[in-house]
């Protein structure tokens, strides 16, 4: 059998219920310095986050990483650290983002978490990125991505990143796999669980980020139960009131939201122009949904508790014994 299998191959086996009411299952993380009600990330994208909604995310204890489109970090991080709420940015690594980085320090503005968000993540720009990072913010919890592999999972730990974004192309608005043949679509729940094997094996402190593919509440407790600590989301947390971007009626007098990849054509850079060049997203068109997204939110909460009460346990931890049964691929 393939030994390689994607999140609807997988069935979870159930064990005892030890709570009396699913309510009393706790779905916090702790995730470096501080805690968050959910382990989950809207992804760092134009179209799922932007400065509003990152700052009632960090006020409602929900973890955030603000995307590095078209934005002014500086006023960010000085915003949020005004309001005594977390500071959660992404960079690229390029030589804008050294002297973004280096105002940053020079103005005490240290973040208390850096995204180095690029598409191949293990590469030599990334080592470099990293070890600057751990030289000048030495107190800044980095995640680093994205990879789809243990020997590179491996190496950004060893480079030193606390945290790491597996994934390669299994985001719906991503077009990496089509382009280029390289990636983990169609595998990423495999993935995600050997990258997580590596941390596990080796009792490492850091942390699985899975992202991308995930397309039911269901793929959230699925990659906990593979070993991940995080789960990055973009698809599903996009076309909410407080999701970026305006109501389109599309031709067929139907409401809906943009919804594209940020290595697409539709993706705004840092240096204010579109992407024209290594084209690998897309942009489709999400129903609007005119609901909260704080709604939701409590929603996953909800099917997260159920989940722990499945598995018989108290809390997220618990999943981690859970077993399951790879369907016929």
């Amino acid at each position: 059998m393939n030994s390689h299998f994607d999140y609807h191959h997988i069935n979870l086996i159930p064990k005892k219920c030890i709570v009396s009411s699913r309510s009393q299952c706790d779905t916090s993380i702790k995730f470096g310095q501080h805690s968050f009600k959910l382990p989950i990330i809207p992804a760092n994208m134009e179209c799922v986050i932007d400065e509003n909604l990152a700052e009632e995310l960090a006020k409602n204890d929900y973890f955030y990483i603000m995307h590095r489109f078209n934005i002014d970090i500086h006023k960010f991080i000085q915003h949020m650290k005004n309001n005594n709420l977390i500071t959660s940015i992404s960079i690229g690594v390029n030589q804008d983002t050294y002297n973004l980085l280096e105002n940053l320090y020079q103005s005490n503005l240290i973040p208390d978490y850096i995204t180095i968000d690029i598409a191949h993540g293990h590469s030599i720009k990334m080592e470099e990125m990293i070890k600057y990072i751990k030289t000048h913010f030495k107190n800044t919890f980095i995640i680093a991505g994205n990879v789809s592999t243990i020997e590179a999972t491996k190496d950004l730990i060893d480079w030193g990143a606390d945290a790491i974004k597996v994934g390669i192309g299994p985001g719906s608005a991503c077009t990496t796999y089509p382009c280029t043949g390289f990636g983990s679509r169609g595998i990423q729940a495999s993935i995600v669980q050997e990258c997580s094997n590596y941390i596990l094996q080796n009792n490492l402190p850091n942390h699985i980020i899975a992202d991308g593919g995930i397309t039911n509440i269901c793929d959230i407790t699925k990659s906990l139960v593979l070993g991940a600590s995080m789960v990055m989301i973009g698809g599903m947390l996009s076309g909410f009131n407080q999701s970026p971007g305006k109501v389109i009626v599309n031709s067929d007098g139907k409401m809906y939201k943009e919804y594209y990849g940020s290595a697409s054509q539709y993706s705004i850079g840092t240096d204010g122009k579109t992407k024209n060049k290594h084209i690998e997203g897309t942009c489709k068109l999400i129903p609007y949904k005119n609901q909260s997204l704080f709604d939701y939110l409590e929603h996953i909460i909800q099917s997260l508790q159920s989940s722990i009460s499945y598995g018989g346990g108290i809390d997220l931890k618990s999943l981690r014994d859970v077993k399951y049964i790879i369907k016929q691929l």
